[in-house]
């Protein structure tokens, strides 16, 4: 019933002109919760701009908490196959999808506040990869953090032998190249691994300390390196697309380009204040990296950036010339 309450709420063609008989109703498949801020600040203004500008013949029905089919990484092939019009998802949770998108999340190669503009900017570098989409909206998160259940790290020494979770087979390079194990598990699953020890912490931004509920179930928050910055795409089913017309095409392309912005402010707005929030309260601590360990994490993880780019150069994908496109003014 909350479901169903919520995907309501969100179909908004109420008393626009279009009869329903001819309207278009567009299914948005999400694994996060049914509370997560995105629902709010990014889909309902997504799903608003679609049904007005379309004078209600195409509207966007909402469904969270995998509603239509559990498991996050499942989420590309939900929208291929069929079973949602739109999904949300990380091109790192199918990462062999993705190896251009996955560029930006290595350290030093976007900056949170200006990368999703960069992306948006130089989109058609990436076509190829979402030949079997329609890609509606491509954003970063803010940079991911250490996040640990026990154990403080203050040094790059503090990691050795600790399992760490990673968003994607890039991020786990770099956690690997920190002297820690990787463990690959999509954000949900977090939670109950940090609890029960099945990890030791995780690589995430720090906006799941709310959304994902991770403040409960972690005392230590490392910061100050240069990290990974994780990706989020919302992407469309191919036949669904193509059944628009073409003036519906472009609202919807242009509503996903809108919400990809509004979504990467969100985030990285939601993360500064759960950051602050976490580093004043009691038990807690956020730990900043002097600056002489921060350079022992950077200088670790900078062959990783220069060997995941050169194998991505090597395989065909222009990689030096799109980071190069994405660092210029």
């Amino acid at each position: 019933m909350r479901f169903q309450k919520l995907s309501a709420a969100l179909a908004v063609a109420a008393g626009l002109s279009a009869s329903a008989a001819s309207a278009t109703e567009l299914k948005l498949a999400d694994f996060q919760p049914p509370s997560h801020f995105i629902v709010e600040g990014t889909y309902t203004p997504f799903a608003e701009t679609i049904a007005a500008e379309t004078d209600g013949a195409v509207t966007v029905r909402v469904f969270m908490g995998g509603e239509l089919g559990a498991g996050p990484a499942e989420q590309y092939n939900r929208a291929v196959d069929g079973v949602t019009d739109i999904a949300f998802g990380l091109p790192g949770y199918t990462a062999s999808n993705f190896p251009k998108t996955l560029l930006t999340e290595l350290p030093g190669v976007i900056d949170a506040a200006t990368g999703t503009e960069r992306v948006l900017d130089n989109i058609d570098k990436l076509s190829g990869e979402y030949r079997r989409v329609a890609l509606l909206g491509l954003w970063n998160n803010a940079p991911n953090l250490l996040f640990t259940a026990e154990k403080p790290i203050r040094s790059l020494e503090d990691l050795a032998g600790l399992k760490i979770r990673v968003p994607s087979r890039n991020a786990g390079l770099v956690v690997e190249a920190w002297g820690a194990t990787p463990v690959s598990m999509p954000a949900p699953e977090i939670y109950n691994s940090m609890q029960t020890g099945v990890i030791d912490g995780a690589m995430i931004d720090a906006t799941t300390l709310g959304s994902f509920k991770l403040a409960e179930v972690t005392k230590y928050i490392t910061t100050g390196m240069d990290s990974t910055i994780s990706s989020f795409f919302l992407i469309m089913n191919r036949d669904s697309f193509s059944g628009l017309s073409d003036d519906q095409q472009a609202v919807v392309l242009k509503a996903g380009r809108e919400a990809a912005l509004s979504a990467n402010a969100a985030w990285l707005g939601i993360a500064a204040k759960a950051l602050d929030a976490f580093g004043t309260t009691e038990g807690k601590e956020v730990i900043t990296l002097s600056d002489e360990e921060a350079a022992k994490f950077n200088a670790a993880s900078a062959p990783v950036v220069e060997k995941v780019i050169a194998d991505a150069d090597a395989a065909g994908l222009e990689a030096s010339a799109y980071v190069e496109a994405l660092k210029a003014e």
